[in-house]
């Protein structure tokens, strides 16, 4: 129950995206793929994804899922444009995302014709469902507390936390982006710190902290020795405080607004305008 993982990073955003493989069957997951994005010019490539893709023809395998762990504020999903490359993958996020769509629909003003109820992905995850990747067993373990739509996936021995858990030494995500909450997360980790010790924990962002190399596997283990804000001992009162009192210093992604505008899509850019042009919104004074 040892899947094969191949991280790539994109340098721009700190995103740690994964091809994740069953070694029997060669079948595969891309995790948080990432579509580059240039905000000075609003141009866009796939220079990233294409990585993932070269990993797969490299490697042998058949995709069988594109995994969101939550729709990202802070780099746009390649989900969309893998989904046409591998039409037979299921394109799957957590059953929350509807709450997240909901949310941010009249922020920017989708109207009515916008479905918020998930059905730009194929599958939508409820709490706990089991599903396989080839012979290896997986889960979707709920995480909620950075965003509501948050989910960790448990592939065999491989945890891929999303958003919730850092390495140790960057700690935990933010919880102040809507729907989420400190308290909601503290209990989310301490689900996540029931899993055995040596499990593989691979985060979707790291950024290098006091300048060391960027890193993206740790163990269940050493983040319950060594995470800076919710290593064994921290109670929940200690950790909502700190993580509050962290996110009221912290300015908005940078790239927050087209990236919820697309990632609420499973990936897919705003439609064209009557010019044949793609546009993000910008709402004024409102985030």
């Amino acid at each position: 129950m040892k899947p094969i993982v191949h991280p790539h990073r994109h340098a721009g955003t700190g995103t740690w995206s994964y091809v994740v493989a069953d070694p029997q069957t060669r079948e595969a997951a891309l995790i948080d793929p990432v579509l580059d994005y240039d905000a000075a010019s609003g141009r866009t490539s796939t220079v990233s994804s294409q990585a993932l893709l070269d990993d797969v023809d490299a490697n042998g395998y058949r995709v069988r899922w594109l995994l969101e762990t939550h729709a990202h504020a802070d780099h746009l999903s390649a989900a969309h444009w893998l989904k046409q490359r591998f039409p037979h993958a299921t394109l799957a996020i957590g059953e929350g995302i509807r709450t997240v769509q909901r949310t941010f629909a009249p922020i920017f003003n989708l109207g009515a014709d916008f479905p918020t109820d998930g059905s730009q992905f194929d599958r939508l995850f409820a709490a706990d469902e089991r599903f396989a990747l080839g012979s290896i067993e997986a889960r979707v373990v709920p995480v909620p507390g950075h965003t509501s739509d948050s989910s960790a996936y448990l592939i065999g021995d491989a945890l891929f936390t999303g958003d919730s858990l850092f390495m140790p030494d960057g700690g935990t995500a933010r919880c102040d982006f809507p729907g989420g909450s400190a308290a909601t997360l503290y209990r989310s980790i301490q689900r996540l710190f029931e899993l055995p010790d040596d499990t593989r924990v691979f985060v979707c962002h790291d950024y290098g902290p006091g300048g060391r190399e960027p890193a993206c596997e740790t163990t269940i283990g050493e983040q319950k020795r060594a995470n800076i804000h919710v290593r064994d001992g921290i109670g929940e009162a200690e950790f909502v405080k700190k993580r509050e009192e962290r996110d009221a210093t912290l300015a908005m992604p940078a790239l927050i607004i087209p990236s919820v505008q697309t990632n609420i899509r499973a990936g897919e850019l705003p439609p064209a305008e009557d010019n044949g042009v793609r546009y993000f919104k910008v709402p004024l004074d409102k985030l």
